[in-house]
């Protein structure tokens, strides 16, 4: 019997080893992780701002558009989805409200923060804090709002970068005792992270490998020595791809030519065959689509 997404993921968080989920902003990035053999994913809030509005992670996208670009990142790829949920777009009843439609787009994981609204990426500096009493009834909303009792609910906490190490800990062993099956301590530095194990035994936590340096790039080996279950990696792929586009346009218009590019880049049988192309012409074949109209290539 196949296994769901939710059920697979909640075996891996149970398993030895650090789970490690590769940032994606939309289904093509599902696609290329799925290639690559991952056993998770992560949908990343910032790159989401940053691909849909060209804009930072200041809480500007709405509770629909996070959720439709989950349900299309999730139906791209059968790699288990663990989904940025912001601080659940208002109170517990917005929160069930959100779990619930993550949930029907087969997002197989989700994470809320405690921040106020409008909520900011949690590197980034002027955030502020719900009271915890509040968030640990959005934890209770998000706990009983789930269908499928293997959903992951992540609760975090940003409270380390305002409140110092023991607001965050008390934080975090509320949201704990409130339900939640993940924790998520945002932007320890070096020091914090010995403490953070000890501190939560046997309890998942998750390391978020951002690009801004707070927290240290280490190794899965690294991450799991100190006690951590989760690896995700935000805006690795849209920074490397991004970084490979400057240089596109740079080559491209001092040559004003695409002929020493076109080596280098993914050839154009290989981007459709990661559209799976093969799965549109199995289908034209078998529902007899004119031959005039079909998309060899």
């Amino acid at each position: 019997m196949t296994l769901t997404r939710t059920k697979r993921l909640r075996q891996a968080l149970a398993g030895d080893r650090a789970i490690m989920a590769p940032g994606v902003v939309d289904a093509m990035y599902a696609r290329l992780v799925a290639e690559a053999g991952f056993p998770a994913m992560y949908m990343t809030g910032a790159g989401t701002s940053a691909t849909r509005l060209g804009y930072p992670d200041v809480g500007l996208l709405t509770m629909t558009e996070m959720v439709d670009n989950a349900t299309r990142i999730a139906d791209a790829s059968d790699v288990p989805l663990i989904a940025d949920a912001d601080n659940g777009f208002g109170g517990p009843l917005n929160v069930r409200r959100a779990i619930q439609l993550y949930e029907r787009g087969g997002v197989a994981a989700v994470h809320l923060e405690d921040q106020v609204l409008p909520k900011r990426c949690g590197h980034l500096s002027g955030k502020q804090l719900i009271s915890a009493e509040d968030m640990v009834a959005k934890v209770k909303a998000a706990v009983d709002a789930r269908l499928d009792p293997d959903f992951v609910v992540i609760a975090r906490t940003d409270a380390l970068a305002l409140h110092g190490r023991n607001a965050a800990f008390d934080r975090a062993e509320m949201y704990r005792e409130a339900g939640a099956d993940v924790i998520f301590i945002e932007s320890p530095g070096p020091d914090d992270l010995p403490h953070i194990a000890p501190r939560f035994p046997g309890v998942p936590l998750l390391y978020n490998m951002a690009t801004s340096g707070k927290t240290p790039f280490l190794s899965r080996s690294e991450v799991e020595a100190l006690g951590f279950k989760l690896i995700i990696y935000p805006n690795w792929l849209l920074l490397s791809a991004c970084e490979a586009a400057r240089r596109t346009l740079e080559v491209m218009k001092t040559e004003e030519s695409i002929a020493s590019i076109a080596p280098n880049v993914m050839t154009f049988k290989q981007f459709f065959d990661m559209a799976r192309m093969a799965e549109v012409q199995e289908l034209e074949a078998r529902y007899g689509t004119p031959e005039e109209s079909r998309t060899d290539y």
